[in-house]
């Protein structure tokens, strides 16, 4: 069976004046977003190769402009109703890691902008009898939420469980109807996260910050 399949691509600039970060939307049957870094060089380098041919822009039929507006209206939209954010914790630092920390950071800068509600799933192949510092890193999570004026959020643990940290991620987006989920690209370097597998399950946005 064969799948049109479209991307769109939207610049946003980073703290790092040599990098951007790209948010991919998918118009697949389980649509996903991500916010990946590439240089923004090689952005400038492919806005002056579109400048020489202006007229290029003109060629095709006029039908494919209506599936292109409608995408950059649903990627303008993905900025304006988030309601419900996710952050999910897949690291067994007590104290949370660097990642998880920005993550937490920047999802409650996200939910007060919004004035979304934060969900946070915490994840571990072991069982929690197996984790003896795991009420340490349950109120480092709640340290760091409240830091952002958060002191009530949704809290859930999934240990233990046999699955894959990325396919609980899907399961949780999809069961509490999620508008984001904030994870930093730790969790895929570090292999707790796939991202292949992220973009098959999720069936919303997905904000990976760079370190």
């Amino acid at each position: 069976m064969a799948f049109a399949h479209y991307s769109l691509a939207i610049p946003f600039e980073t703290s790092d004046p040599h990098k951007t970060s790209i948010l991919t939307f998918s118009s697949t049957s389980s649509s996903s977003a991500s916010l990946l870094p590439i240089p923004f060089s090689s952005l400038k380098s492919a806005a002056r190769k579109l400048s020489l041919f202006p007229h290029l822009r003109s060629i095709g039929h006029k039908a494919k402009a209506k599936p292109q507006e409608s995408e950059v209206s649903l990627a303008a939209d993905a900025f304006t109703h988030f309601k419900h954010l996710l952050l999910p914790i897949t690291d067994r630092n007590p104290y949370l890691s660097e990642g998880t920390r920005q993550a937490a950071t920047t999802t409650t800068a996200l939910a007060k902008k919004y004035g979304a509600d934060i969900t946070v799933v915490v994840i571990d192949e072991k069982l929690k009898e197996s984790l003896p510092e795991h009420d340490t890193q349950l109120s480092s999570v709640r340290w760091h939420l409240s830091e952002g004026g958060f002191q009530e959020f949704k809290l859930l643990e999934r240990l233990g469980e046999g699955k894959k940290p990325t396919a609980i991620i899907g399961e949780v987006a999809d069961d509490l109807n999620l508008d984001l989920v904030v994870m930093s690209m730790e969790a895929i370097h570090s292999k707790h996260v796939d991202a292949n597998l992220l973009a098959e399950f999720i069936p919303c946005p997905v904000l990976l910050l760079p370190l």
